[in-house]
């Protein structure tokens, strides 16, 4: 082990020596090569550290739709639940209520799946739609 050790040893001394003996215009060429490859990868965590704080901010506020949109819908289904209750008995109007308790309980299910925020809001809409229509006419 300790001869491989020196082995690798003096491998590495005779690239320094190699990079040493190298002309000074080789040795320009590398550290401008470095200092190139440097720069690029700055820009490129800085463009990546961008799209991060873009994306977080994205999330943050698609998440304080959805939770407005959540509220809406609780609301929502509790005034028609009071309107059912006001009706009694009424078989027809109780679909709605289901429909939407189960949305309700999708929405929650789905509040930590960020990647299925937007089909989310998209069904919320629709069903909020719905709701608005079967409120009308009741």
């Amino acid at each position: 082990e300790v001869q491989k050790l020196n082995q690798q040893l003096e491998e590495k001394n005779g690239e320094i020596q190699q990079m040493i003996n190298q002309p000074p215009y080789e040795k320009e060429r590398e550290i401008l090569r470095l200092q190139k490859t440097l720069a690029e990868r700055e820009k490129a965590q800085a463009t990546s550290d961008v799209l991060c704080r873009s994306l977080t901010d994205e999330t943050h506020q698609l998440q304080r739709k959805l939770a407005s949109t959540a509220e809406m819908c609780q609301h929502l289904a509790k005034c028609l639940e009071e309107k059912q209750r006001k009706e009694k008995g009424n078989s027809d109007d109780q679909i709605p209520t289901e429909r939407s308790n189960q949305v309700f309980l999708q929405l929650l299910c789905l509040l930590d799946n960020e990647t299925s925020l937007q089909a989310l809001i998209c069904n919320l809409q629709e069903e909020n739609r719905m709701l608005k229509q079967k409120v009308a006419h009741v």
